[in-house]
């Protein structure tokens, strides 16, 4: 059975997989050439940039705890009207940089407009009209993301995972909730509060169970 859950890497052996003439598919041989990412993270990042595009459209992208950065580049091949992604993680995977250069291989329109960051958090500037985009930033570096989002009122997009339940705001929540839906929650609610335009979603279960989608803007 191929699961779209594992961790196995996509290799030239999965060529057959993924057939079509779809975006999603041309993306997916182009990563099986690459072979170096993660099954997983292929249908995790076509799934949150389908959605997060639903909403946002434009501006830079920036892919934080980006690890391959698979997911800011499909933002740009589904927009683009943003005019560049950085794909920024304290320490980037060295075949990040050969994903990136497979990929403009085949959208030569790419080339020059993916950088690559290796810097903490802390030291990321953000403008307003970023799209900030994050999957799985484990436990509260989650909430660094969002906390640099609204900092500098970017539109923000974050698929959270590996919550801190000894640390992390419940909310008291968990006598209805279970802890991380208490935690996520808390940051939906947290937004609302500060006058942001929430959205929740989620990706499908069979890829990933951390798989709750949470979108948010500025309203005014």
């Amino acid at each position: 059975m191929f699961a779209p859950s594992s961790k196995t890497r996509l290799t030239v052996h999965d060529l057959g997989r993924f057939t079509g003439d779809t975006l999603f598919h041309r993306i997916a041989r182009v990563v099986c050439g690459a072979g170096c990412l993660p099954r997983k993270e292929l249908f995790e990042a076509w799934e949150v940039a389908r959605r997060v595009r639903r909403r946002f459209r434009g501006g830079r992208v920036v892919d934080l705890c980006a690890g391959h950065g698979l997911l800011g580049q499909i933002m740009l091949l589904l927009d683009d009207s943003s005019p560049d992604a950085l794909i920024i993680d304290q320490a980037l995977p060295a075949s990040s940089h050969t994903l990136s250069r497979a990929i403009a291989a085949e959208w030569p329109k790419l080339q020059g407009r993916v950088g690559h960051l290796e810097v903490s958090l802390p030291q990321v500037a953000l403008r307003t009209d970023d799209v900030v985009v994050s999957i799985h930033a484990c436990g509260a570096l989650t909430d660094a993301v969002i906390a640099l989002a609204t900092a500098a009122r970017s539109r923000l997009a974050v698929m959270p995972c590996c919550h801190d339940l000894d640390h992390a705001h419940k909310g008291g929540l968990t006598g209805w909730l279970n802890g991380p839906l208490a935690v996520d929650v808390v940051r939906a609610s947290n937004l609302r509060a500060r006058e942001w335009t929430v959205w929740t979603q989620t990706i499908p279960p069979e890829i990933t169970p951390h798989n709750r989608l949470l979108m948010a803007e500025p309203s005014r």
